[in-house]
């Protein structure tokens, strides 16, 4: 897979890409991931990539020619010049507050494809344009506003990365986590046996493999009524 990161902080990325489960997937090359700084594609001295707005306001925008000029370029350089970007193969995805809830199957989706281009907005957002003609789809982190798109981006990546095949060491390693099967995960317990007072459950100690998962059931059940039982009315209304 390779992944494509526009934004005006290259530098941001470098200690999250270059470090753990990241860093050994590219090692692996399992993964392919390469920032670019969007003031590389202006034109003007001052490398300018915003503007104020049409209609006036605070703040700034994001001026389109820079960022059509880097998906241009990363895509001929990733594709070839000719080739018509398919959806299915190559996803322009903007990192912005209006676009859609990041999500554990969102996730699947995209481990499930061979090119990723991420744009990281700033100030008051992107020129509209971008979206119309060049987006093709809006992720959001969550229901709060950042001062840009690089930490919903890196998170985005480290996300999807992880779910790629072969990345993570058990190939059953994110089988049973939470949100994969709708239901948050079970409590994990290793060495000591008993800790300040505190003894691992028996159901895990007695080597019935038809009981722990039971155990385990039940206790995800229990966890996600009591703690995000927005879930458990999600899974009915399906």
């Amino acid at each position: 897979m390779r992944i494509d990161v526009v934004t005006i902080f290259p530098e941001m990325f470098a200690p999250v890409v270059g470090n753990s489960i990241l860093k050994r997937a590219q090692a692996a090359r399992r993964v392919h991931i390469e920032t670019h700084n969007l003031r590389d594609y202006t034109t003007d001295k001052r490398r300018t990539v915003d503007d104020r707005p049409y209609g006036g306001g605070p703040g700034m925008v994001m001026k389109p020619e820079p960022i059509f000029k880097a998906v241009e370029a990363i895509e001929a350089k990733a594709h070839g010049p000719r080739r018509p970007r398919r959806y299915d193969a190559c996803r322009i995805v903007l990192m912005a507050p209006q676009g859609e809830c990041f999500s554990q199957a969102l996730a699947q989706e995209l481990a499930g494809l061979s090119h990723l281009v991420l744009l990281c907005g700033h100030y008051e957002g992107v020129d509209e344009r971008v979206r119309q003609a060049l987006v093709d789809q809006e992720i959001s982190i969550g229901d709060y506003v950042l001062t840009g798109g690089e930490l919903p981006a890196m998170v985005l990546v480290d996300s999807v990365v992880r779910l790629i095949p072969g990345v993570l060491g058990h190939a059953r390693a994110t089988e049973e986590e939470s949100f994969t099967d709708g239901w948050l995960e079970y409590p994990q317990y290793t060495r000591p046996l008993v800790f300040r007072g505190m003894a691992v459950p028996e159901a895990l100690r007695c080597g019935h493999h038809e009981q722990v998962a039971r155990w385990r059931k039940l206790q995800a059940v229990a966890r996600t009524l009591t703690r995000r039982p927005d879930l458990v009315n999600r899974r009915t209304t399906q």
